[in-house]
């Protein structure tokens, strides 16, 4: 083998960079290339870029009521101008209303008119009758049956409500229907009409009311009706008779203590007084209830003819 001396092989290559000297401390390096990882990088960038695209909270929070405010507008707007629209035909219907309700009562007024007209001719023709029939007893028969109109002396007695109308107790007025017994009822008004009967009164009248011996007095509701028609207090009674003797009789009476108990426990105002004339009304209409031949009528030259007055 010959001799020749082998070449010490390079183990570097020209063309490959030299080794860092830094190159045992790769940790270290990682380290200060990359101090922050991937999500506080991906963090950073998403907040980098809502700050240049988005607002600030209070302005969007001011945009939001804003926005909130122009909704509410609008919706009144809209509202105030279907009311406006809708007014002229709300309008419309309520005058078309008040013209049928106008109509009706017109109406209603006209037909109470012809139903007093025709009540008033009734009325003539049952006095004519009693006249015709009734001969010298045609007076006294319209006097008792109320046809006609009566004046005279009398009393004058004003029954009212008690001022407050609101007390309550047990006594005369124990059994009330009503939850104010200091309001007059229908029972009141009874008991002071057969009072003034039974003391003397010859025809009496309620407000304006003829009473007859069919009058009823009842109640419906708060209100007090005579023969059908309500009345309101103060209660007027007047009554035709001896008008001192007739308010004496009635006071002493027990009807009149009744109506004095009402004054002193319950607050009723009373007041009566003696008149020297009083003018009744005659009452609206007679009903006869039955009617059958008077025993024994006869003509002038006595002839019975079997006929009687109704």
């Amino acid at each position: 083998m010959c001799g020749m001396s082998q070449q010490r092989p390079d183990r570097s290559n020209p063309n490959t960079p030299a080794a860092r000297p830094d190159a045992s401390m790769s940790l270290l390096t990682n380290v200060m290339d990359h101090s922050l990882d991937d999500g506080y990088a991906e963090a950073a960038a998403r907040k980098s870029e809502a700050g240049v695209r988005g607002l600030p909270r209070t302005l969007r929070a001011k945009l939001g009521l804003a926005a909130g405010l122009v909704l509410a507008a609008l919706v009144v707007t809209v509202g105030a101008a279907q009311a406006r629209i809708s007014a002229p035909t709300l309008a419309k219907e309520r005058e078309e209303l008040i013209n049928r309700i106008q109509k009706g009562t017109g109406e209603a007024d006209r037909q109470q008119q012809r139903v007093d007209a025709l009540r008033d001719d009734v009325s003539r023709m049952q006095r004519e009758a009693l006249k015709q029939h009734g001969s010298d007893k045609a007076e006294l028969l319209g006097l008792l049956s109320g046809s006609t109109q009566v004046s005279g002396p009398g009393v004058k007695l004003v029954v009212d409500d008690a001022k407050d109308a609101e007390s309550s107790g047990g006594g005369p007025r124990e059994s009330s229907g009503f939850s104010d017994t200091g309001r007059v009822r229908d029972r009141d008004m009874q008991r002071v009409v057969n009072g003034l009967w039974a003391s003397g009164a010859e025809a009496i009248s309620v407000n304006g009311q003829r009473l007859t011996s069919l009058s009823a007095i009842r109640a419906a509701g708060d209100a007090i009706l005579v023969d059908n028609k309500p009345l309101v207090p103060p209660y007027t009674v007047l009554a035709v008779g001896d008008g001192q003797r007739l308010s004496t009789a009635f006071q002493d009476s027990a009807d009149g203590q009744y109506l004095h108990v009402l004054q002193e426990n319950y607050g009723v105002r009373t007041r009566i007084s003696v008149e020297n004339e009083v003018r009744l009304p005659p009452a609206p209409s007679l009903i006869v209830r039955t009617a059958k031949p008077q025993a024994g009528a006869a003509k002038a030259d006595g002839t019975d003819t079997g006929k009687g007055t109704s």
